[in-house]
């Protein structure tokens, strides 16, 4: 494997990574029947609005990575 299809797999599992570590309570949250829904709905436009920058980063450094340097 090329150094460059290296990198762009390292940072592309670091972002899954950090990105499965954020989501993994929503199950929790979402199946447990005492959390009221309005604090339901914040946490998930939490999550997602912490989501979106590193879907976006993924894609940016996937297509140009020499934007990590």
């Amino acid at each position: 494997m090329n150094p460059k299809k290296k990198k762009q797999l390292e940072i592309i599992v670091m972002l899954s990574v950090i990105w499965f570590v954020i989501t993994l309570p929503l199950p929790f949250i979402i199946t447990n029947p005492n959390v009221a829904q309005g604090p339901l709905f914040i946490i998930l436009q939490i999550t997602v609005m912490i989501s979106i920058p590193f879907v976006i980063l993924a894609v940016a450094w996937t297509l140009k990575p020499e934007l990590t340097t």
